[in-house]
Formats: structure tokens, C-alpha cells, sequence
């Protein structure tokens, strides 16, 4: 089940569906906020999420016309804002799929140290991943693609989209413990 679009979204996106820049402006206001969100947990920095959120608001407003409005408007645009970023890294990423995929080992638990943290601190842990690890977690643990799914975007097989996730997880338990040990 989707979000329904209010009546004043639905306007708003049939005015942009006339090519009219005053409300295409509108429409770019109205989701920046939450672009920028989508957007910055597939960049690097903020000027690459940025670049993103714009290159992805120009692929909405040259493809509006084919936006049904039974869909969520908001599930339309963060799947183009992925998208985006993807293949806008897609080519840093491949350099980096490079590496051995043999040394993935046993993941271990810590359910402990999760509950120290706030939003900013896991972010910011977020950012501590490699590019294609982050990527990776993002696609999946947030964003709910499948192995399968993630392997397509990113043009890699579906076990090396595991051992990412798994690499990923890894990382982000280690950093866990460290960063709760400081909040001690």
C-alpha cells in the first residue's frame, strides 16, 4: 500500500505535466528535503547528493508524462534518485569491486551497542562504510531491494552483493562497539 497523493500533490503534478516551470519550481521545493535525504545516503558529499537530486528532478520533469498517479509520487521519485546515484557511481564502483571476495568471514552479534547511538551518530557511521559497501547496505537494508535486484543495478552477481552486505554489517558492528565504548 502506498502513500496517497493529496489532491493539491496531484495538481501540482499535472501542472508540471504541462511544462510549466513555475510549478516544476514548486514541485522541486516541495521534495528537496526529502531528495536530499534519499540522496545523501548514496553520495559521498553533499555536493555529489546535490548533483544527484538535480540530475534526478531533470529525468522527473522529462519523464512526468509517464507518472500514474495510482503510484506514490514520493516511491516514483526516490526510485529515480537511486537510480540516479547508481549510475552516476556505478563506474567508482566497479573499480572498487575488485577486491578479493574470499576474505568474508563469520559475522559475529552485538546487540548492545545500538541502543547508545542516535540517528546522527548511525549516519555518520553510515559514512565510515567504503562507496559499494554503503551503496550495498543502503539498497537492501534500507531501501528493500534483493540480492538479485541490487545485482542488476550494479552489474555484479548476486553472491557478491552478499559478501558486501555482509562486509558492510561487519564494519558497522565493529565501529558499533567502538563508538558505544565512547559513549560509556
Amino acid at each position: 500500500m502506498h502513500e496517497p497523493n493529496s489532491s493539491a500533490e496531484y495538481e501540482l503534478i499535472q501542472r508540471c505535466k504541462t511544462g510549466s516551470i513555475k510549478h516544476q519550481e514548486q514541485l522541486y521545493k516541495q521534495f528537496y528535503g526529502y531528495a536530499m535525504g534519499v540522496g545523501l545516503r548514496y553520495c559521498d558529499s553533499r555536493d555529489d547528493a546535490l548533483e544527484v537530486v538535480n540530475d534526478a528532478f531533470i529525468k522527473v520533469f522529462n519523464t512526468i508524462m509517464s507518472y500514474n498517479a495510482d503510484r506514490s509520487f514520493k516511491a516514483w521519485l526516490r526510485r529515480i534518485i537511486i537510480n540516479t546515484a547508481i549510475d552516476r557511481r556505478r563506474k567508482d564502483l566497479k573499480f572498487q569491486l575488485h577486491t578479493d571476495m574470499d576474505h568474508a568471514g563469520h559475522i559475529g552479534h552485538n546487540h548492545t551497542a545500538i541502543h547508545l547511538l542516535n540517528a546522527k551518530d548511525i549516519l555518520k557511521l553510515l559514512d565510515g562504510l567504503p562507496t559499494v559497501q554503503r551503496a550495498i547496505f543502503n539498497l537492501y537494508e534500507i531501501d528493500g531491494y534483493d540480492h538479485e535486484e541490487i545485482s542488476v543495478m550494479l552489474s555484479i552477481p548476486a553472491s557478491s552483493s552478499r559478501v558486501y552486505l555482509s562486509r558492510a554489517k561487519e564494519k558497522l558492528r565493529k565501529a558499533l562497539t567502538t563508538e558505544a565504548h565512547s559513549h560509556e
